[in-house]
């Protein structure tokens, strides 16, 4: 099979992972850098260029691993293989839902999802209101777009909640407010789930000083094994965003397990050190079961 992977450099682990894993199950596999991709609309049939060569019809299936900065333009590289019949292992609606926190948490709300209590504005006047709305401080600010655990912000104390919150809005950026939940301690935990099966889980502990429990920011990794509602609410957040390959990140708190996130494009570094699993291995086999060769 030909498989293209998505990603700006094969220097990256989760890139090079995969790619390792491709060959020694016997595939092709190449490097689409999609921020060097464009697409050709009117006059012909829609074209995809990488640079100046045409690769509308070079690949079997196509595995995007899309940065947040060209999430639109990496979104409409996957749209128009998908129109081209190519097998992605994350559909482009699929990306930029999952990018959006707010969409993600109206999706699962929706869905009878478990979630912290959020709420997202653009109103200055009633920051107040907007804190009291969640319990009074600390409340937890994010990015709607963030990743990595950058954007993301602990204000401790109604007058510095004021402040962040107020210099957001005035900068025209869109945020969410969560409550903080003080119980998981700076914990949460990373399921990996690859089609309709969890293949890993980890445990994330912030580290000193810090209580964010991201990989990148610092947080140390064990193995953690998954309660029956953790794991349904990690395969039916992933099934309702319409991933095949999704990260999903939830905390514990007195009321049971709250989804925070859904990631599109999850590392890898991390969990697999952390549980000894072979994610790439599985992301290739779930591509084996699912795309196919097309006639070139």
């Amino acid at each position: 099979m030909d498989i293209g992977l998505l990603s700006v450099s094969m220097n990256v682990y989760s890139t090079r992972r995969i790619a390792e894993e491709a060959e020694k199950l016997g595939h092709y596999i190449e490097l689409i850098d999609h921020t060097k991709c464009s697409v050709k609309l009117g006059a012909d049939k829609p074209r995809i260029y990488l640079k100046d060569e045409d690769i509308t019809q070079e690949f079997d299936a196509i595995i995007p691993r899309i940065g947040s900065k060209v999430t639109r333009h990496g979104a409409a590289i996957v749209k128009q293989f998908e129109m081209n019949g190519v097998f992605s292992t994350a559909r482009s609606l699929s990306i930029t839902r999952a990018r959006n926190k707010v969409r993600t948490l109206q999706i699962m709300a929706r869905k009878g999802i478990p979630i912290p209590e959020t709420l997202f504005s653009i109103n200055p006047d009633n920051i107040e209101e907007q804190i009291k709305l969640l319990g009074g401080t600390p409340v937890i600010i994010k990015l709607q777009e963030g990743t990595q655990g950058l954007g993301v912000i602990l204000a401790e104390t109604k007058k510095s909640a004021k402040s962040i919150i107020d210099t957001f809005y005035k900068m025209d950026t869109s945020i969410l407010i969560q409550r903080y939940i003080e119980e998981s301690n700076g914990e949460d935990i990373r399921i990996f789930v690859v089609g309709n099966k969890i293949v890993a889980s980890m445990k994330r502990k912030s580290g000193l000083d810090e209580f964010r429990s991201n990989v990148h920011r610092g947080g140390s990794t064990e193995a953690v094994k998954l309660s029956a509602k953790e794991q349904f609410i990690a395969l039916n957040a992933t099934k309702h965003i319409g991933l095949g390959v999704a990260g999903v990140d939830l905390i514990r708190s007195k009321k049971g397990p709250l989804l925070i996130e859904v990631n599109a494009s999850p590392g890898l570094q991390g969990i697999e050190a952390a549980t000894g699993v072979n994610i790439a291995r599985e992301i290739i086999l779930f591509v084996e079961r699912n795309g196919r060769k097309r006639r070139k």
